[in-house]
């Protein structure tokens, strides 16, 4: 399946589009030129997935042999598309994914529509592995211990959240303090006092998370 998507993308790709949308991402890996949508029939006219085994084999060799960056953003849609079989035990697959992948694009995505939607699913399996990553040495993981639960609205940990936030609200990378303004204006929805609060608690924020935290608040 994986040399199949390989070669249905390479028959789409469009040399025209491709150097821009690497500057766009500031990829070193470069692009065949396919656009979301077209990659998106794309996957849809795939065959189906008929085991478990065969899905999670494919996703790896998509991700791990790629040549171009849509190679891996197949490997993230099959993911999605077959959610049915997202287990706990596909964290330390997700955790190499975010390792490698080490950018923006990939990790946003896996921590919003994998790695949260298995931790409001399996909180007391999955909530410590988030904790550690709070604190790892790698950005990436830590990003993701503070974006994960962008889709949990009421059903937010504030532990959680508040221990991942704090854990790196001094750190001076761009990805965290956005992250961090991410995470709580998304909480904001739901409890803009909370946030307000939580806010004004920290007055080492940065100007960049406190300003996205705020940014709907009047």
């Amino acid at each position: 399946m994986a040399a199949l998507a390989r070669s249905r993308l390479a028959a789409a790709a469009d040399p025209t589009r491709a150097p821009d949308m690497q500057r766009y991402m500031k990829s070193d890996m470069p692009f065949h030129g396919v656009p979301k949508p077209a990659r998106d029939t794309l996957v849809r006219q795939l065959p189906a997935l008929t085991s478990r085994a065969e899905w999670l084999d494919t996703v790896r060799r998509l991700w791990h042999e790629a040549d171009y960056r849509e190679e891996r953003y197949v490997a993230l849609d099959l993911l999605r598309r077959y959610a049915r079989w997202q287990e706990p035990d596909l964290l330390p697959l997700y955790e190499d994914f975010i390792i490698t992948g080490a950018w923006w694009d990939y990790v946003d995505e896996l921590a919003s529509h994998h790695v949260g939607p298995l931790l409001m699913a399996h909180r007391p399996v999955v909530t410590p592995v988030i904790r550690e990553w709070a604190t790892d040495a790698d950005r990436w993981k830590r990003r993701v211990s503070v974006i994960c639960q962008l889709g949990a609205k009421g059903e937010t940990d504030l532990s959680l959240l508040t221990y991942a936030v704090e854990a790196n609200v001094d750190d001076a990378d761009f990805f965290l303090r956005k992250g961090i303004g991410w995470a709580l204006r998304q909480y904001a929805r739901v409890d803009a006092e909370w946030v307000r609060t939580f806010v004004d608690d920290h007055p080492g924020m940065s100007g960049l998370s406190r300003r996205e935290a705020l940014k709907h608040i009047s």
